[in-house]
């Protein structure tokens, strides 16, 4: 919507000396009638004005993952191979990363960067290895990703086949611990609602 010098005024209370200064300092470029008269773009004016607040650009997130806790520092070392390459190619980038196990649908790090693309913030993901974004699924999430027009880059193909089954074997006893837990904790409430339920009928 474009706006004269008067309309200006009107809606905002801005001079037409504000707004010359604004032009001469570069701060906004009107545009032109055929008669020579200057017109404002609405947006440009409420930008300066702070009523608008731009989008940040999209930018490039580093996604690294262990499983566990005694894994830091191999955690540590795949963050560092992840910064040198996104350097190597002169981008601004973000971190996230998270210690959970990789079938967790419930990752902090993982919810962090999915909402993030959701919200347009994100142009490319890095990730080192497919396991550390996910154990199972990982193609939902790439075309979850490319949907949102993100590059999912990953930089090797397939980790050493002993790192593999090591956590293959903590991600599935985690497993096995929280079902464990659910039942037993489920037999538990059973017991409990009989035991304080019951009622003597005479």
């Amino acid at each position: 919507m474009l706006l004269s010098v008067q309309k200006v005024k009107e809606i905002y209370g801005i001079s037409r000396r504000t707004l010359i200064n604004w032009e001469k300092e570069g701060l906004i470029t009107p545009l032109r009638t055929p008669k020579g008269r200057r017109r404002y773009k609405k947006e440009d004016i409420e930008k300066l004005l702070g009523m608008i607040k731009e989008k940040p650009k999209p930018t490039v997130v580093l996604y690294a993952r262990v499983s566990t806790k005694k894994q830091e520092e191999y955690l540590k070392n795949q963050i560092r191979r992840l910064e040198e390459y996104a350097k190597s190619q002169g981008w601004q980038y973000e971190v996230i990363s998270e210690i959970a196990s990789g079938v967790n649908e419930n990752r902090r790090g993982l919810l962090k960067l999915l909402n993030k693309i959701k919200r347009g913030e994100v142009a490319k993901v890095v990730i080192e290895y497919p396991d550390r974004l996910a154990r199972f699924g990982f193609e939902y999430l790439k075309f979850f990703m490319e949907s949102f027009g993100v590059e999912l880059i990953v930089l090797n193909g397939r980790e050493n086949e002993e790192d593999i089954n090591r956590e293959l074997a903590e991600d599935l006893i985690a497993i096995v611990t929280f079902f464990a837990a659910r039942i037993y904790g489920q037999r538990g409430a059973k017991r409990h609602g009989n035991s304080s339920g019951e009622v003597s009928v005479r």
